[in-house]
């Protein structure tokens, strides 16, 4: 208690990015540790993919890890059972606490209909991180697919998350897509349940 009476709220049930003050975590303190996790999973690899796959390893952990708490926190313990429900979920919700806003747009791929496409114009992972010309075509959000692949995963929604840069009119700097797909029996289970 403090010196007022007044109770803080358990610490799961405050939102990640701010304290008491509603201060966000600094663009540059997450771009440092950021850069620190990108640095020692380089010294452990030998090819830009088997980089890429370690990012999405951290990030798979942080998915799981992230779902536990806003399941908790704004679903009163509640998971989603329909792969549109679960997607709007990361879109919205995940996005919003990870990375400070909603991503930019959540697509159904036009080729099959078990992809799914999340794209963010601006992605925080990308943001600050400058690319050798070695390792010429790295991209960094294959941590915020892991992310996304560690919340479907464990919301009982199997799929192959990947990441993908991709080049537009009017961007400075390609924009980031995370491309979803989904496993057969999640496909099944949602015709079932009648979308």
């Amino acid at each position: 208690m403090s010196q007022r009476g007044s109770v803080l709220p358990p610490l799961v049930d405050r939102h990640i990015l701010t304290s008491k003050t509603r201060n966000d975590v600094g663009v540059g303190a997450f771009a440092f540790l950021f850069s620190e996790i990108v640095q020692y999973s380089q010294t452990r690899v030998s090819n830009v993919s088997e980089l890429e796959r370690k990012l999405a390893d951290v990030g798979f952990d942080v998915g799981v890890r992230m779902l536990e708490l806003l399941v908790h926190r704004e679903k009163a313990g509640k998971r989603e059972n329909r792969i549109l429900g679960i997607l709007s979920f990361l879109h919205t919700n995940v996005w919003k606490n990870l990375f400070g806003k909603t991503a930019d747009s959540l697509e159904r791929g036009t080729s099959a209909d078990d992809e799914y496409m999340i794209s963010d114009h601006d992605l925080l992972v990308n943001r600050f991180i400058s690319v050798p010309r070695d390792m010429g075509h790295l991209n960094c959000g294959a941590f915020a697919a892991g992310i996304v692949e560690g919340v479907l995963k464990s919301s009982g929604f199997p799929a192959r998350v990947t990441a993908h840069s991709v080049t537009s009119e009017g961007l400075s700097r390609p924009k980031t897509t995370i491309l979803i797909k989904f496993s057969p029996e999640v496909i099944e289970r949602d015709e079932r349940l009648g979308s």
